[in-house]
């Protein structure tokens, strides 16, 4: 069995540690190759290589720094295909949803690319008589990304991109269930120019990750996976003097309103709530119809195209969507659906039902598209993130209920609004509170020049994701006021100093 071990000062590292657990092909059922699980000396290798490689890194020119991670960025347009191949492998995502994963990681580092014009700071001239000041900013030292199993490459990528070009060097902990993906991102970061110990990857479980978040000489950290443990990971970093941003979990709502087109929010409900097999951050769970009447034939689309759904593994490319990551996985989204019906709501389309008969993936991890209705807001269906390819239909009176239902959710990173009424759509955008929305939308993450996060329980710390509030995160300011002999005043001052 092939073991998949760590990526440390530029080069593969095989693990010293002793463990190690099983990876799994989810289309299959079957492993045929396991990932180290590395112990606290192996991460402190990391760390002092990540730390040995700061000084110079951080003191070469932006300019440099961006002509690298520039060439990276074009072996990712060039390769990306092999990418999705191994994220499909491992993920069990189809190869089209793999590859817009890259495609929206790769967006990240083309933002990336511009850090010579982001890092620019402010100069004044003549703050007080003969005495100027500017501000700049500067890196923090070695930082650490600590990511989940669903996007193993985007969610990498909308933190150490940023990480590096602003003179940081990084540590990513990828998910124990999709490892590989991660080694060959560091491949192809060497491969570009990245010099030794700039980026390293270290596998591993909570051993791991408890060694990032108490090391000393880690200085940030980025997380993103459910609130639990979000909350823990901000919690112990911050306990430690760290820097954290930490994303967590999700319950998206989008409300219909009676004007919508229709089949225009059922195609969006269809992508949002299945696509990648519900497990994504952003997924919409809850579909919020306005009226019993648009429940209703908003129902009516959208079951002949749940039961239609194509699901296969991510080697067959009519595949529309592929399997749950694990065996627990399957059986967790299963008891919910369980759960649902044992509190009455009722299950419209059924996707415990589904058996996959193509040969070779009768043991995969496969489960159908579910559909149910008149879910309420005191069911664990609504309350928990259920992260699978199950979607909740919770019935409104009105517009201001709809908001009501949204509100009262501990969660609150994305939502959206089907309706062709301006003012509705303006009214949700300025009153929501989330922290991304979509107006006929039905997952709004923004692009690359923006910030990623939520709101409430969604997010621990202070500051969202990649754009420039990633720039703000993996940078702090210093200030410098100067005046040079001719202006300097020949008599000591006691009195807090004014300048003017």
């Amino acid at each position: 069995m092939t073991e998949i071990a760590h990526y440390i000062n530029g080069a593969h590292t095989e693990s010293t540690s002793g463990r190690s657990q099983a990876v799994f092909n989810p289309a299959t059922g079957t492993s045929s190759k396991s990932v180290a699980l590395a112990s606290v000396s192996e991460v402190e290798s990391a760390i002092a290589a990540a730390k040995a490689a700061w000084p110079t890194w951080s003191k070469m020119p932006a300019l440099r720094r961006a002509r690298i991670l520039d060439r990276f960025k074009s072996i990712l347009w060039e390769r990306g295909d092999q990418l999705a191949e191994i994220i499909s492998n491992e993920h069990g995502k189809t190869h089209d949803d793999a590859m817009g994963e890259v495609t929206r990681g790769l967006e990240v580092v083309e933002f990336a690319v511009g850090a010579p014009n982001f890092l620019k700071g402010e100069y004044s001239e003549n703050v007080g008589t003969g005495v100027d000041s500017h501000m700049i900013r500067q890196s923090l030292g070695v930082c650490a990304g600590i990511v989940p199993f669903n996007f193993p490459a985007m969610v990498p990528m909308w933190m150490f991109p940023v990480a590096l070009a602003t003179g940081n060097t990084f540590i990513l902990k990828p998910s124990e269930r999709v490892p590989s993906t991660s080694l060959k991102i560091a491949e192809w970061l060497t491969e570009a120019g990245l010099p030794e110990g700039v980026f390293n990857v270290v596998q591993g479980d909570k051993e791991a990750v408890d060694v990032l978040l108490s090391h000393p000489d880690v200085k940030a950290i980025s997380f993103v996976g459910s609130t639990p443990i979000a909350q823990y990971i901000h919690q112990t970093g911050s306990a430690n003097g760290k820097r954290v941003q930490a994303l967590g979990g999700a319950k998206n709502h989008m409300i219909i309103m009676p004007d919508a087109d229709l089949d225009m929010a059922a195609n969006a409900l269809m992508g949002a709530g299945y696509g990648s097999a519900g497990e994504r951050c952003m997924a919409i769970s809850v579909a919020v119809p306005v009226t019993d009447a648009v429940a209703d034939a908003l129902i009516e689309k959208l079951v002949p195209m749940i039961k239609a759904l194509k699901i296969g593994p991510s080697v067959d490319s009519t595949s529309e969507m592929g399997p749950l990551i694990s065996a627990q996985h399957l059986d967790k989204v299963r008891g919910y659906i369980d759960a649902g019906e044992t509190d009455g709501a009722k299950v419209v389309v059924d996707g415990r039902d589904f058996k996959q008969n193509q040969q070779g993936y009768e043991n995969g991890y496969f489960i159908g598209g579910t559909l149910i209705d008149n879910v309420t807001p005191d069911m664990s269906i609504w309350k928990d993130e259920i992260f699978g390819p199950v979607l909740s239909v919770v019935r409104r009176d009105s517009y201001q209920d709809a908001v009501d239902l949204i509100h009262a959710h501990k969660y609150a990173n994305g939502t959206a609004v089907f309706t062709r009424d301006g003012d509705v759509a303006r009214n949700f955008n300025q009153d929501i509170e989330v922290g991304m929305v979509g107006i006929n939308v039905p997952i709004p993450v923004p692009m690359a020049f923006h910030s990623f996060g939520g709101w409430k329980a969604s997010i621990f710390g202070d500051h969202h994701m990649h754009g420039m509030e990633g720039v703000r995160f993996y940078t702090r300011i210093k200030t410098t006021t100067s005046r040079w002999p001719s202006g300097i005043r020949t008599d000591a001052e006691f009195t807090m100093p004014t300048l003017g």
